[in-house]
């Protein structure tokens, strides 16, 4: 059935939203850390309070488990305010797995979301043990704000769209989303991992109005840090502080706060620029090719393509030291290969391969 409200969901208040949550998290008391208990107020030189070796190394001493000084950088740089921001240590995954944990029951309720999208949605939704329904997306993967509210009942608690979307790699627009928000009962969980290459508005500037839209990104794409594992997720302070308190304590580590810290302001438009370049001049290669069926717009780093032979062509490119990812066997991508975008000499090999096959 679909789920509207006849009052806006820009007018919900801290109690609507707390009444989503599940009633075991509320009543949670969060671990105090040692640092916790102490307020700053006096200049310490015996650290005497965590158990930690005393012997300094560097890493001996335990990190900030809040994340202080990174969340204000985070909120300098991508917008929002500190107290709406919540930094995983396992990128967005950490906040994925967050969502399920606050917000859903096992065993009833349940979570909806586009498809094909971003596996480990589904995953975590099992792993919690949440019904994850999938509503297709229309032919040319646009979406359909009507069937994915249709999907819902009084037990969905969180709608996942991906935007711009893995691995259609096209974008939604925020008034879709805005719209979501407005007539869904539970929490809109939009995941811009790949919001720097597609040029359109961020839904951050969407949650002091939307107050059930979390905001999903990431350090791992445009900002080049995949290896570092750390994501983010924009909240109202209401949800953002239940983040804080469900989190394990000491979730991003010492030297990934400071690396994250030092790189935050690093210009990556040149970088974002020349693939954006290459994934123009890719498209347009890939459509000229005999052996290519359809190429999909892209908003993304990286490109979905039909093949008529898919597992041949995956199995002849990675014998040729190409290695993309094969979505065959994805409802919605049958046929498809995803291809990041590389380098120019990373790019220029793959339409080498593929220009020469058989």
């Amino acid at each position: 059935m679909t789920t509207t409200n006849n009052s806006a969901a820009h007018k919900l208040t801290d109690g609507d939203l707390l009444k989503l949550i599940r009633p075991n998290i509320l009543a949670l008391e969060p671990y105090s850390t040692a640092r916790d208990e102490f307020d700053g107020q006096h200049s310490i030189s015996a650290w005497l309070d965590a158990n930690e070796s005393p012997y300094d190394n560097g890493l001996n001493r335990y990190p900030d488990p809040h994340q202080r000084e990174l969340k204000k950088l985070i909120a300098e740089n991508f917008g929002g305010r500190p107290e709406m921001v919540f930094i995983g240590g396992a990128g967005s995954d950490e906040a994925i797995d967050l969502c399920y944990r606050i917000f859903c029951r096992p065993g009833i309720d349940n979570a909806i979301a586009i498809s094909p999208t971003y596996g480990v949605y589904g995953v975590a939704a099992q792993i919690n043990d949440v019904e994850y329904r999938q509503v297709a997306l229309n032919p040319g993967y646009t979406l359909s704000v009507e069937a994915l509210l249709e999907a819902a009942d009084e037990n969905s608690r969180l709608m996942w769209i991906c935007s711009p979307n893995n691995p259609t790699a096209n974008s939604f627009s925020l008034d879709s989303i805005a719209e979501l928000a407005e007539r869904f009962h539970g929490i809109v969980v939009v995941d811009e991992a790949y919001f720097d290459f597609s040029g359109q508005p961020s839904a951050i500037e969407l949650i002091e109005k939307y107050r059930n839209i979390i905001v999903l990104r990431t350090f791992s794409k445009a900002r080049g840090l995949a290896s570092l594992r750390v994501g983010m997720a924009f909240a109202t302070p209401l949800v953002a502080r239940y983040f804080a308190m469900v989190k394990y304590p000491y979730n991003v580590n010492g030297p990934t706060q400071q690396e994250i810290a030092r790189r935050i302001t690093d210009d990556v438009a040149t970088h974002v620029a020349e693939i954006l370049n290459e994934r123009k001049k890719l498209v347009a290669a890939l459509n000229n090719l005999p052996l290519v069926k359809e190429v999909f717009p892209s908003d993304a780093n990286f490109i979905l393509a039909r093949f008529d032979d898919p597992d041949e062509i995956y199995d002849y490119l990675s014998g040729g030291g190409v290695l993309v990812r094969n979505r065959n066997r994805v409802a919605g991508c049958e046929g498809c290969l995803r291809i990041t975008v590389g380098t120019p000499a990373e790019n220029t090999l793959l339409l080498k391969l593929l220009t020469e096959w058989k």
